[in-house]
């Protein structure tokens, strides 16, 4: 049986906990070797490189960015040409316009030899929409060779929709609209602060912002045509994303039945935690690399439902957490696309009914 080989380019806030994920997981996940890709050699990065090396993964770099990592005491094994070309999944981590740029430059020319390559949130376009749970059955062997995670935000509104509406019906939505309250920049971030509430354009007539049009697109891979509005903000604060939602249905429901489904989906967690900074604290505590890896984690005290088809509330989105379960499950669906599911049981540990 050949070598199963991931290679993550990037180490930023999705590359450096994903590859952390693939290095603690590698056996029960049945891959045997995880490669992971730097772009500068930069000194302020060489204990987080170092981490990464003695965890197992092995890096790599350009061919002309060797002798600076070798001169700030970092030995790359392979050039970015030769571990795309030996990886059997590549998963890019690069910020925003890269993925596609990386797509022409490198992947495009190795897909022969790689069974998938998968981009990030932000990379519209690199391939069909995925997240865990959501549009699993549109998977199609031998011909989705190109994913695109959507971004963890989306991941909360799109599981909103699915658990709270679509499991009553593929026709229940009426309308859904939501607003995205984005914490600033990451902690591991030093730039693009906020220092006030700042509020985002309708930059799409019929969706407002990215997030709804990306849930459409999403869901249009199973052929549903939703009708989804979002609108957007930043805080100044470095926790955590919150999702303002209300969805009108079809089909008379109850806070009692809302309550039920959310407590049959895994992959969401319920918090009667009004703060976000003490659901980021419960993740730093247990979580993966402080992720909390559901898709949501809906605040249970602000659940309403009014005049029976009019279901709001509040929930956190796990900054990348949902992500990363996206990016580990697609990975696992090219590596063992019939067994899939069971592989990544082994992250369960880090799905919480309660935060």
């Amino acid at each position: 049986m050949s070598r199963k080989i991931v290679h993550v380019v990037g180490t930023g806030t999705i590359g450096e906990p994903l590859i952390g994920l693939l290095c603690d997981f590698k056996e029960d996940l049945g891959i045997d070797e995880i490669t992971f890709h730097k772009n500068t050699p930069l000194t302020s990065d060489r204990s987080k490189v170092v981490s990464l090396l003695n965890r197992g993964a092995r890096l790599t770099t350009r061919s002309d960015r060797m002798d600076g990592f070798n001169s700030i005491g970092l030995s790359p094994e392979f050039n970015t040409e030769e571990a795309i070309n030996r990886a059997d999944v590549v998963i890019d981590c690069t910020p925003k316009g890269y993925g596609h740029q990386n797509k022409i430059d490198y992947y495009n020319k190795f897909s022969h030899n790689t069974a998938g390559f998968i981009a990030q949130g932000s990379e519209v376009g690199f391939g069909k929409m995925y997240a865990r749970g959501i549009n699993d059955r549109s998977l199609v062997r031998d011909e989705d060779k190109f994913i695109h995670v959507v971004s963890c935000n989306t991941h909360n509104l799109s599981t909103i929709v699915d658990t709270l509406a679509l499991s009553e019906g593929e026709d229940n939505l009426i309308e859904g609209k939501f607003n995205l309250i984005r914490r600033s920049n990451d902690i591991s971030q030093s730039k693009k602060f906020v220092p006030a509430p700042q509020v985002g354009k309708h930059a799409d007539e019929n969706y407002g912002t990215h997030h709804a049009r990306d849930a459409a697109m999403l869901f249009d891979t199973l052929n549903l045509d939703l009708n989804v509005f979002s609108s957007a903000m930043i805080v100044n604060s470095q926790y955590m994303h919150i999702l303002q939602f209300n969805l009108k249905v079809k089909r008379s429901t109850s806070l009692t039945n809302v309550l039920s489904r959310i407590e049959k989906n895994y992959r969401i967690a319920i918090t009667d935690k009004l703060n976000a900074n003490e659901v980021f604290s419960f993740g730093r505590d247990h979580g993966h690399y402080g992720r909390i890896l559901n898709q949501a984690v809906v605040c249970i005290p602000t659940l309403n439902v009014r005049n029976g088809n009019e279901i709001s509330g509040y929930c956190f989105t796990p900054q990348d957490g949902n992500s990363l379960l996206s990016s580990i499950a697609i990975t696992e669906w090219f590596l063992y696309p019939n067994s899939y599911e069971d592989k990544i049981q082994c992250l369960k540990p880090f799905f919480f009914q309660e935060v």
